[in-house]
């Protein structure tokens, strides 16, 4: 679909700018048919207006209302604008098809002063159940690693690639995993003798009989080209040597899609298969994954989704699996010409919160509910970049994960592990890989962070949230557990790169009031993710030496550390008229879950998020 076929959506409206200390809250009425909204910012209100840069995002544009902006300096006056996105861009420094631009709304952060927040929680007030996007997939190396030996620092890669994916499966509630490389040369899949195509499954059998034992099941990520198919077999991409072109013969690929799938069926069962899915490709619209054209991409996904659906018609296949949000009205257009089969779309952004896409949807016929997979997102696109091992990233996998609950299906964190190896392995522990484990499965911040959530009740409470910086910069989600547990997770947190160490003036205290308690005494527990709490990098550093790898000794001791850390001890409140009242310090960046417990007069239990000590096989 071209461009100028995208509409051009209206200006916001409303828009209202709130200066706080070190930041400036802005709030708008939202547009029909918005996807996202591009945030600028002029030193005058007749402009330039220039989007806001949060570190090079690979979308510039944030889902919706209200964000607070901590890019611009304090104490210097200055303007805001938004204008609503119907269509995103194709990588950082594209803001996508821009509407026409609201009027400009002026404010000053403040440069000091006390900062709190308000948080309100109403435990009689259940607003539905809480939703858990985290759960559907993982991101994940290329599986065939399940079988690997030796690999950095001495580590079996196998034993603890299956490890990592186990404690997803139990710590996390992953259900599936989603991975590259599953036609890849290594198992063997399709080669030509004597100018005839075979093709050989045993490969993935091995690689999938090993993720089914261990309680996973697959997204079946179909790529990349086999050598003997390739158009181009000197295109490749990561150290693995993946093919990226288009095969040299249409006909033999839609061949070995269908038999495939017909023999996933067979080993495995048509109705298991049924709960797995077939996903085309992955972020063709980038060069260095596909040497194709995008029409290219099309006719692979034409030939790929009639291929699947030839064997079983509730089979599902999707699509564009695109970098920063790409190609989806291209893939739809397409589809709804060739009426083509689109069970779910899928889509990458790492930087930034996810859009919200069903407006596309709707614009090509295809339902509102259709099922958006995004199946790589994360706090950074680069490899061997720090910010993956800090707090930072665990304070914004939270703010990302609440920010897309009740709108989208799944949000696959990549990866589940730093047994990596797509630029090469890891040269040294805690090295900026994008592994939630460490090699040698310690947990990173981010683990941390989804383990909390993950620890939430199943029932979502009533949350108000007031003061400077509420609600964008700093927000909490209260549920209620089945044996009378409340539990809150509160957050401080910004997609501003640049406040990755933190800032001052964005250290917030936090204010928690909770009603509709009964009456009575109530044990109150408080864990934390922050720069000294939970924080293994922090550990390491502390204990290297200089090091690349611990020794016995300091493998031991950093298990020892690697524990969801608590701020302070369990301490006995007193509910009067149904209310309790709780206040701390939430600097920026923080995660802060907090569990009250109707006390028994018993001994205390275990508390919910879970404390083993990770295993190094």
């Amino acid at each position: 679909m071209a461009a100028e076929a995208v509409p051009r959506l209206a200006a916001p409206t409303g828009l209202g700018a709130t200066a706080g200390r070190g930041q400036v809250t802005l709030r708008w009425q939202p547009v029909e048919g918005a996807i996202g909204y591009v945030v600028q910012r002029a030193a005058t209100a007749h402009g330039p207006f220039v989007p806001i840069d949060t570190g090079n995002p690979d979308v510039m544009a944030v889902p919706g209302t209200p964000f607070a902006d901590t890019t611009a300096p304090a104490g210097r006056p200055a303007f805001w604008a938004v204008s609503a996105i119907s269509a995103a861009g194709n990588g950082p420094g594209d803001p996508g098809v821009m509407g026409e631009r609201s009027e400009a709304a002026p404010a000053t952060p403040a440069v000091g002063g006390g900062a709190s927040v308000h948080i309100e929680v109403d435990a009689r007030s259940v607003i539905g159940p809480l939703d858990r996007p985290w759960q559907p997939m993982i991101g994940s190396e290329h599986l065939s690693q399940l079988h690997y030996g030796e690999g950095p620092g001495g580590a079996n890669i196998g034993d603890e690639f299956a490890q990592a994916l186990r404690l997803a499966r139990e710590e996390l509630g992953v259900r599936a995993v989603r991975a590259h490389a599953i036609l890849h040369d290594e198992l063997g899949v399709y080669r030509e003798v004597e100018g005839q195509p075979v093709h050989d499954f045993s490969g993935i059998d091995r690689v999938y009989d090993a993720l089914l034992e261990l309680g996973l099941k697959p997204i079946v990520e179909l790529s990349f080209m086999p050598r003997d198919l390739a158009r181009d077999p000197d295109k490749t991409v990561f150290e693995y040597v993946a093919h990226i072109s288009p095969p040299r013969d249409w006909d033999r690929w839609e061949a070995l899609v269908r038999d495939l799938v017909a023999h996933l069926v067979e080993r495995y069962g048509l109705d298991k298969v049924r709960s797995w899915a077939f996903e085309v490709w992955n972020e063709a619209n980038l060069e260095v994954f596909w040497s194709g054209t995008r029409d290219e991409y099309l006719r692979l996904y034409e030939l790929t989704a009639r291929a699947v659906k030839s064997v079983d018609a509730l089979l599902r296949v999707g699509g564009p699996s695109s970098a920063a949000d790409g190609w989806i009205d291209e893939l739809l257009a397409f589809a709804s010409w060739r009426e083509l089969p689109v069970d779910f779309v899928t889509t990458h952004t790492y930087g930034n919160v996810p859009l919200d896409l069903r407006p596309i949807y709707e614009r090509h016929g295809f339902p509102r509910e259709t099922p958006t997979w995004w199946t790589e997102w994360g706090v950074n696109a680069t490899h061997f970049n720090p910010l993956h091992d800090s707090p930072f990233a665990g304070a914004f996998l939270v703010l990302g994960m609440s920010g897309v609950m009740g709108r989208l299906e799944s949000l696959a964190y990549w990866v589940i592990s730093d047994h990596f190896e797509e630029l090469g392995r890891p040269p040294k522990l805690l090295h900026g890989g994008f592994g939630l484990l460490s090699v040698g499965n310690l947990r990173k911040p981010r683990w941390w962070a989804l383990r909390m959530l993950e620890s939430l009740g199943d029932e979502r409470l009533a949350v108000t949230a007031s003061g400077d910086g509420a609600g964008a910069l700093v927000d909490a989600i209260a549920t209620r557990h089945d044996d009378g547990r409340v539990s809150i997770l509160a957050w401080n947190a910004t997609i501003d790169h640049a406040k990755a160490a933190g800032d001052p003036l964005l250290d917030r205290r936090l204010e928690l009031s909770v009603n509709g308690l009964a009456d009575g005494r109530w044990r109150a527990r408080h864990w934390r993710v922050d720069e000294t709490h939970s924080n293994i990098a922090r550990d390491w550093l502390e204990l290297s030496g200089g090091r690349d790898w611990p020794d016995e000794a300091g493998w031991a001791e950093l298990r020892r550390r690697n524990v969801l850390d608590e701020l302070e001890p369990e301490r006995l409140l007193e509910a009067a008229a149904g209310r309790l009242e709780l206040n701390f310090e939430l600097p920026m960046p923080s995660v802060s879950f907090v569990e009250l417990r109707p006390d028994s007069g018993g001994a205390d239990s275990e508390p919910p998020p879970s404390r083993p000590a990770p295993i190094r096989n």
